[in-house]
């Protein structure tokens, strides 16, 4: 794919470096970070994978501006000082907004959570930290050789780009959709729509050892185990009581508590009461049929917390707590559908007030954000549709599922709107330079999307890859994942910033640029460099 984009080589080579550089500092800081706070092992999948995403991107747009400036007549030094100040900065500003994004996962008390933000926004600091000072080192030794070993045709094309000359595809594609705003907006919101209803029937839960392949040994002995000896064995309900263990009442609250679950068929014999050298704690653990992610067994231990416990203890000055894996899958399930109240606002007020101060813009900045929110709702239905319904599932190699992983819809939600202010900030930031220098907003944006749009998709294109990558495991989580992940970047760098942003900024006109007279404290943040040598009379 960069060999394509960028039609030579040598150029192609560089966005690879830059984010093997990027993982590696990332993985090593997670290392020093690992002996001090317990990380989960997702972390390092999580790194692997968004490295490579943004790793390539960030250098793949500075690589793109630095050989548009030197094709554009520049001398090397100054076309990577141009380079710099302009899409560097854009990575920065992106790069800034990605973390802003991800600290609503390190929001959510649990391990799991925390472990993919801290190793998300550890690989994108890197990447920016490296496209800014590596990236920079690398093309000042390389100069023009970034162009060797040109594509047959269609590296001289993309090697002497220059974006201020109107015609080709992608100029011809912004001209068509502009053309006829209403029905760009009216087709692609109409699509993203319909993708977005299957979300409403969403499941969520955990997949567990039952939905493993049949040919994995992990599943081959969870069914052993749970037909000889109920797998429920090796993860009980643990029912810890606190108060005066030897007391009558409390001894007949443990009596009353087996009698109720010796009738509840969820549920084997229980243990051998434990109790503390205090006489304080005791524990009673109960087998729980089948897997502990399981419904069956998840409505089992709420039976017991809500019906059995609250039967048996109640009034009987002791305090009775529920644990073990089932128990924290079932608080696991419920930290998360809760953590949305936070998270949501949070990364939609942080992406909101970046967009504001950057483009100075209120509309830009509502916009983005509906954009966003559909192409997220579109790949959390097209989830739904694919994995829950089976719809298509056997033609992508999938694995049904009853359920969606609790820990999806909101990994995905922090993720995608980090990474797709990405390319909003790309093309937003082409079409103000253009509109500060001819104040035309129909040339703005057809030179904003023809200048970016190759990129876009490319870059849009290695995310799917790179995703896709990780959607071709055996485990059904990591399937939907990268499945969705892949998917929202997809409808993101081709449906939205190619039409419907292009059709709603045609539509809107002079009002893109709308900020009330009540916001012109807020702090001028450009791109461009001002005297700009690209300036037009």
């Amino acid at each position: 794919i960069l060999i394509v984009v960028l039609g030579a080589i040598a150029a192609a080579v560089i966005p690879l470096v830059m984010a093997i550089v990027s993982i590696v500092i990332a993985l090593g800081v997670s290392a020093l970070i690992g002996t001090m706070f317990e990380l989960s092992l997702f972390v390092s999948n999580i790194i692997t994978m968004i490295g490579l995403a943004v790793g390539i991107d960030y250098s793949l747009f500075v690589v793109s501006r630095y050989r548009e400036e030197r094709g554009r007549g520049l001398e090397k030094i100054e076309a990577i000082t141009y380079a710099g100040a302009t899409a560097s900065r854009a990575v920065a500003f992106s790069g800034m907004t990605v973390v802003l994004a991800l600290i609503g996962m390190v929001l959510i008390p649990f391990n799991i959570f925390i472990s993919i933000g801290a190793g998300a926004i550890l690989v994108v600091l890197a990447a920016v930290a490296a496209a800014m000072t590596l990236l920079p080192a690398i093309l000042g030794l390389m100069g023009d050789k970034v162009n060797s070993f040109r594509v047959p045709f269609i590296g001289r094309g993309q090697v002497a780009y220059d974006p201020s000359v109107a015609g080709g595809f992608w100029d011809k594609l912004v001209r068509i959709v502009m053309a006829r705003p209403v029905i760009s907006l009216l087709f692609t919101g109409g699509l993203l729509i319909a993708a977005i209803v299957p979300f409403f029937s969403i499941n969520t839960g955990f997949a567990g050892v039952s939905s493993f392949p049949e040919e994995l040994e992990t599943k081959q002995a969870f069914l052993v185990l749970d037909e000889k000896f109920s797998f429920g064995e090796i993860t009980p309900a643990e029912i810890v009581i606190e108060g005066d263990i030897t007391s009558t009442e409390v001894q007949k609250g443990i009596t009353r508590i087996k009698d109720l679950l010796a009738d509840d068929e969820a549920f084997g014999e229980p243990r051998e009461l434990e109790i503390s050298d205090s006489g304080r704690i005791a524990l009673l653990a109960v087998p729980v049929a089948g897997d502990s992610t399981s419904d069956k067994s998840i409505n089992a231990v709420l039976r017991l917390q809500d019906i059995y416990v609250k039967e048996a203890f109640s009034d009987l000055g002791a305090n009775v707590y529920i644990t073990g894996e089932t128990a924290f899958n079932k608080e696991f399930f419920e930290l998360s559908k809760n953590s949305a109240k936070i998270v949501f606002p949070f990364v939609l007020g942080i992406s909101f007030l970046l967009l504001l101060v950057v483009f100075r813009s209120i509309i830009l900045a509502i916009k983005a954000i509906i954009l966003n929110l559909m192409a997220v709702g579109a790949a959390y239905g097209v989830l739904v549709l694919v994995f829950q319904k089976g719809v298509l599932a056997n033609f992508f190699g999938f694995q049904k599922s009853p359920t969606i992983e609790s820990w999806i819809p909101l990994f995905l939600f922090s993720i995608l709107f980090g990474l797709s202010m990405d390319y909003h900030v790309f093309l937003l930031s082409r079409i103000r330079e253009r509109y500060d220098q001819t104040e035309d907003t129909i040339d703005a944006i057809a030179f904003g999307v023809r200048s970016t749009g190759r990129l876009i998709t490319g870059a849009g294109l290695i995310m799917v890859a790179v995703f896709w990558g990780f959607a071709t495991g055996s485990l059904v989580g990591m399937q939907q994942m990268g499945f969705g992940l892949g998917l929202a970047i997809l409808l993101d760098a081709s449906v939205v910033r190619i039409m419907m942003v292009p059709a709603a900024m045609k539509l809107l006109g002079k009002w893109n640029w709308y900020l009330p007279r009540w916001l012109e404290w807020l702090p001028k943040v450009r791109f461009e460099p001002q005297g700009s040598t690209q300036k037009e009379d």
